[in-house]
């Protein structure tokens, strides 16, 4: 038999990519930072749901919306925090464009797995947008204590916590002035999500 012939025969290998608006081919499973575009992640977290939808508005409130939040509870706590921490807090969630954004309880069910696609697809945006491939410790610490911060504003603005679950969950509520958390925490249309972030990402990002 042929080479051909046996590669004819052989099964087809699943489609492991996503093809994205831009035209990109992004491999989920060796994810290259050559095709992974900004205009890709702005476009795809504006579309993804926190929550599981379930948050109160006219609109979803999107992983575009929740990241700006983040960076911005981040500069309340860390308000030396140069360009390049706030891009890595503007992008923590980025991987979410190809993979969504699951729940806490859901991910604890599927295990190592999601996680493994997760770091990996984290890693390939570092890398596109000059970042570090893994980021310290203390600072991966810093953003995740910011994102429980913004978890806790949007439990108990938009998903029906009452503050006594929320802290149990996600800890004490952030320093966020009241016209911050008004202007974050109301859902907006994903077109403008997708343009603030995308704004801010071009405010933050320093060749």
């Amino acid at each position: 038999m042929t080479a051909k012939a046996a590669a004819a025969l052989a099964p087809e290998r699943e489609r492991a990519w996503q093809r994205m608006l831009s035209g990109r081919r992004l491999d989920l499973l060796d994810p290259s930072p050559l095709d992974i575009e900004i205009e890709d992640i702005a476009h795809g977290l504006a579309r993804v749901a926190r929550w599981n939808g379930q948050t109160a508005g006219a609109h979803i409130f999107s992983v575009a919306q929740h990241t700006l939040l983040v960076e911005a509870v981040l500069r309340r706590q860390m308000p030396r925090a140069d360009h390049r921490i706030r891009l890595a807090v503007l992008l923590h969630d980025a991987p979410e464009y190809v993979i969504g954004d699951m729940i806490s309880p859901f991910k604890a069910v599927i295990g190592g797995s999601y996680k493994v696609v997760e770091k990996r697809l984290l890693s390939a945006i570092h890398i596109r947008f000059g970042l570090p491939a893994a980021l310290p410790e203390d600072l991966t610490a810093r953003i995740k204590a910011a994102d429980a911060g913004a978890a806790y504003l949007e439990a108990t603005r938009l998903a029906g916590f009452k503050d006594a679950e929320a802290r149990k969950f996600f800890g004490r509520p952030p320093d966020v002035p009241e016209n911050v958390q008004t202007d974050f925490l109301t859902p907006w249309p994903a077109g403008k999500a997708e343009k603030r972030f995308l704004a801010r990402f071009k405010a933050l990002k320093v060749d």
